[in-house]
């Protein structure tokens, strides 16, 4: 990739921005080194990760590569031989922890995360070197009394010669000659012994060996001749000590110089990770969206490099996301050049740099500021000239200066190549500049390939009107508030609008009318048409954003609907079902009642008629409130289109993203990461309007109830007609397409379940079969699976 276009369109600046969400150093160079993939697989495996990533994240946002640090310094003094230090020992530690968590982490995910999970594998883990360190040096980087048999030995010792060494002078404080020829009652250190501050007047008083005085001469500190022989064990211990932790370190330096290379390519692996969450993070800021990159198709009967571009509510990455104006950016299919002509300031060489940019970013694995749905032709090289190329060093005027990188691009330029052009052939006189634009612009054209190219010259406007593979766009100019749109209309060129920005300005009409009169009559009369064409698609235009937003507004409307139709639903069944328990509990004291009255009338031997009567009454009563409150089906609340298989959806209960498996009457079954699951119609919905490809036999969409489901119930049917029936059921099952079906036949007697199990067994199609889960109906289902 040419750097100098990657710096022309800014792309250092995303990588920038990007690099402020990694967590340490390592991928921070990373980030800011990112070039665009060499192949359009790999880009899409780039690309893939993120995703994966911005899932991830979503689900656990804490997760990363916290504890990771740059330890290349540490590493190489560990492979020069040079001792570590007990905190470049705990940094080691850390990445490694890291490295160790993170890797089991993803490997729990790796059902639904596998490239991820794929990425931790390759982390290497060098084994013994956290063990090691956790054993010798502790959190707060001293090495521990247990690192070595010893270091704990001399410690001991140590302790013990410190307590004898202070409990000696102690008593010197209050015990003669000293007491009385101290500055004062302490004792204090110099040069690691310990002394007492005697004045200088009683020097003879005291013997020992003076190591300072004081500022102003009236203090000594002396260490007394009785202390000399303790001062020197403790000190010889000391060193020893310090001796000691010194082997430790160099041991451990050199099982950490033993491992250097597994560490180092886990450091790189962390980095590599943390790269791929803060891709994902800097497309959670940027609201952007995985592009669907596809590979160049060369037109087998011209010059065509089949190229894709379609960016539907384009952003430029580093302009601010409330104030950027989005746009749509689409080269039809029959073209692969663009001319750009509107007024300054009204935002082309903005479109310009955004098409460059999102093209590099979508080849780095950055998601794109763009709409889902947006599709890009992956380029092996992106030239661009944008800006003013004047050079004092060099002697080069702006146009000279734009003509020296123009032929610099011509030379390496091929139809796999995306050139953009700000301004071409401008820094010169018009007449010459506008010929030799239209003839740089053949010259690439008849090449095939990809251009862009924003200019003023209206021949460009003509040449792109007439010439095929070429086609006109223009920036849009509001005359009411003298001000650029900077929304982007593909098909039209742009038009003239100084006269009316004059007349809007308040020139004089005397003017106006005399440069009216040397303008081509044709001329004024084609810029009225296209006034009017404006017009019209901007009217177009606003009646389609009304319309968009009045079908959201139905949607939302719909399943606000919805979801209050099924709250009043389960209001309603809890009132009825807490109405029907009450009346269960008198309806249990009116049959006790009952009960005692007809035993005191058979007591009384009184006729029964009566109270038989009243009894029949009761188990009438009795079976109505036995009876379970049903729950009413509430209208759907489905997608506007019938679902299909392969459809994208969110089972808005889970909160989850699925695919769509398996479709029932009431029922659609949903594959969630390494879960399946069913849910109701009114709890999917739907992502996208593609549908995986189905199988060469699945014709259209599935409608119901006419679409065969994934289940059928024999329960409650005689021998023969269930027989019959899931005979049809399983022939019309797998020419449909599905992968598995459900047999319900219940548990009963048996006979249905060993009929159905019976017909699998004979059936060739049929891979396997077991029955379901526990809680999916154990021995009373039987699910099939097709080859």
């Amino acid at each position: 990739m040419d750097e100098k276009a990657l710096n022309t369109l800014e792309f250092p600046k995303v990588l920038e921005r990007l690099a402020q969400h990694t967590a340490f150093t390592v991928s921070h160079e990373r980030a800011v080194a990112l070039r665009p993939a060499g192949d359009i697989d790999a880009a899409r495996t780039l690309l893939a990760e993120t995703s994966e990533a911005r899932a991830l994240l979503a689900d656990q946002p804490t997760l990363g590569v916290g504890g990771a640090r740059d330890v290349r310094p540490a590493l190489g003094n560990a492979r020069r031989g040079m001792a570590l230090t007990a905190p470049e020992l705990l940094d080691i530690k850390g990445t490694l922890v890291a490295a160790r968590t993170l890797v089991r982490q993803l490997q729990d995910a790796e059902a639904s995360y596998p490239l991820l999970a794929a990425l931790g594998a390759q982390l290497p883990q060098p084994s013994g070197v956290v063990d090691a360190i956790t054993k010798a040096i502790s959190e707060r980087g001293q090495v521990l009394d247990h690192a070595s048999e010893r270091l704990a030995e001399i410690r001991r010792e140590l302790n013990i010669a410190h307590e004898r060494l202070l409990s000696r002078m102690q008593k010197m404080l209050s015990s003669e000659p000293y007491s009385k020829a101290l500055q004062e009652p302490i004792f204090t250190q110099r040069d690691g012994r310990y002394v007492l501050p005697i004045r200088a007047e009683e020097r003879s008083r005291v013997k020992g060996i003076v190591h300072d005085q004081s500022a102003s001469g009236a203090t000594l500190f002396i260490e007394p001749l009785g202390v000399v022989e303790l001062n020197n064990t403790w000190r010889e211990l000391q060193l020893a000590e310090r001796e000691e932790e010194r082997r430790i370190l160099l041991a451990l330096t050199a099982l950490v110089q033993s491992q250097a290379d597994e560490i180092g390519a886990a450091l790189e692996g962390l980095a590599m990770l943390d790269l791929v969450f803060a891709r994902a993070k800097y497309a959670e800021q940027l609201r952007a969206h995985a592009p669907e990159l596809l590979p160049l198709h060369p037109h087998a009967d011209g010059p065509h490099p089949g190229v894709t571009l379609r960016l539907f509510e384009a952003r430029h990455p580093l302009l601010a996301t409330e104030k950027v104006v989005s746009s749509d950016i689409e080269l039809f299919p029959e073209n692969y050049c663009l001319v750009i002509t509107g007024p300054n300031t009204g935002g082309k060489t903005v479109t310009l740099k955004t098409v460059g940019l999102l093209a590099l970013m979508g080849q780095s694995g950055l998601h794109i500021p763009a709409a889902a749905g947006s599709q890009l032709s992956f380029f092996e090289s992106v030239y661009a000239d944008i800006g003013d190329e004047q050079s004092i060093e060099q002697s080069l005027s702006t146009f000279s200066g734009h003509i020296t990188n123009i032929v610099s691009i011509l030379k390496q330029a091929d139809q796999r190549s995306l050139v953009i052009f700000d301004e071409l052939g401008a820094g010169t006189d018009p007449q010459e500049g506008a010929a030799l634009a239209r003839a740089l612009l053949d010259h690439l054209v008849r090449r095939g390939i990809t251009t862009l190219v924003a200019t003023h010259y209206p021949e460009l406007k003509v040449y792109a009107q007439g010439t095929k593979g070429v086609v006109n766009a223009s920036v849009e100019f509001d005359l009411k508030t003298l001000a650029p749109t900077y929304h982007l209309t593909v098909g039209l060129p742009g038009r003239s609008n100084a006269l009316a920005i004059a007349k809007r300005l308040g020139l004089s009409e005397d003017v106006l009318e005399q440069a009216r009169s040397g303008i081509d009559p044709a001329d004024l009369k084609a810029e009225d048409l296209l006034d009017d064409i404006h017009r019209e698609r901007e009217r177009a235009r606003q009646a389609h954003e009304r319309a968009a937003e009045a079908e959201k507004a139905a949607d939302e409307l719909r399943t606000e609907l919805a979801e209050r139709l099924e709250h009043i639903e389960d209001e309603r069944v809890q009132l009825l079902e807490a109405a029907r328990q009450q009346a269960k509990q008198e309806l249990d004291a009116l049959k006790t009642q009952a009960g005692r009255l007809r035993a005191d009338l058979a007591r009384e031997r009184q006729p029964l008629a009566k109270v038989q009567a009243v009894k029949q009454a009761i188990e009438a009563l009795e079976e109505t409130v036995e009876e379970p409150v049903e729950r009413r089906a509430v209208p759907e609340s489905a997608p506007n289109r019938p679902l299909r298989l392969g459809d994208s959806v969110r089972v808005r209960s889970l909160g989850a993203r699925g695919v769509v498996i398996g479709l029932s009457e009431e029922e659609v079954e949903v594959q969630v990461g390494a879960l399946r699951a069913r849910a109701r119609y009114t709890d999917l919905e739907l992502l996208n309007e593609k549908a995986a490809e189905a199988p060469d036999d699945w014709h259209g969409a599935v409608r119901l109830p006419d679409a065969v489901p994934s289940e059928i119930s024999l329960r409650g049917m005689r021998f023969e007609d269930a027989y019959s029936r899931l005979d049809a059921y399983l022939d019309s099952a797998y020419a449909s397409g599905l992968r598995s079906a459900r047999v319900i036949h219940g548990k009963g007697t048996g006979t249905l379940r060993e009929m159905a199990r019976d017909m699998l067994r004979k059936r060739e199609y049929v891979e396997r079969y077991n029955f379901a889960e526990s809680h999916e109906g154990g021995e009373g289902v039987t699910i099939a699976y097709f080859r």
